[in-house]
């Protein structure tokens, strides 16, 4: 008798429901267990970590993010993470992630935690202080430039369109020249 091996397997399995050797071949139903986002509210965000731009589905519950996965209506992504953007749900629940800000005096060797807006108050007063220290209101021409050289800023490739814009403006309200962003280096 030639048989090949699918006829095996049929012919295998035909006698194993017949001798009743435990095999139940009925249909079973399936019960999907509850998605963990159903109640939750979506949104959109871009991965921070290169210029390339991902989009980010964040699931938001009760205030905590309980979920984060590739955007597939992204024409950029279409859905797909590298390992570092597939990780991006550690940057937001972390109990290694700090949640005060912490100072550190000059010369001192001990960190400290400090207060939002006592670390926003002393980050503005240095930012003023440098810019009142460099701050260029004519050139050697004597032409009108109004411009700091005392202070720099590296933008990120994480901030979408609209924020670049703000910062932009914010820096040039400042007066800095020295302007980069990471996509160009």
């Amino acid at each position: 008798m030639n048989v090949s091996r699918r006829g095996f397997l049929k012919i295998s399995g035909a006698v194993a429901a017949v001798s009743g050797l435990g095999i139940n071949l009925t249909p079973i139903t399936a019960y999907a267990k509850e998605l963990k986002i159903k109640n939750a509210k979506e949104t959109t965000t871009v991965c921070p970590y290169c210029s390339v731009g991902c989009s980010i589905i964040v699931a938001v519950q009760d205030g905590k993010v309980i979920n984060t996965e590739g955007d597939p209506d992204s024409p950029i992504n279409r859905g797909a993470l590298c390992s570092k953007g597939g990780s991006i749900y550690q940057m937001a629940v972390n109990e290694n992630r700090l949640g005060k800000p912490l100072y550190r005096a000059a010369n001192a060797t001990e960190w400290k935690e400090v207060e939002w807006e006592w670390a926003i108050e002393e980050i503005a007063k240095k930012v003023k202080n440098s810019r009142d220290k460099s701050f260029k209101a004519t050139n050697d021409k004597g032409e009108l430039v109004n411009r700091t050289e005392g202070i720099a800023s590296v933008g990120s490739a994480a901030m979408d369109l609209e924020e670049c814009y703000t910062y932009q403006k914010f820096l040039r309200g400042l007066g800095l020249v020295y302007i980069e962003h990471q996509a160009r280096i």
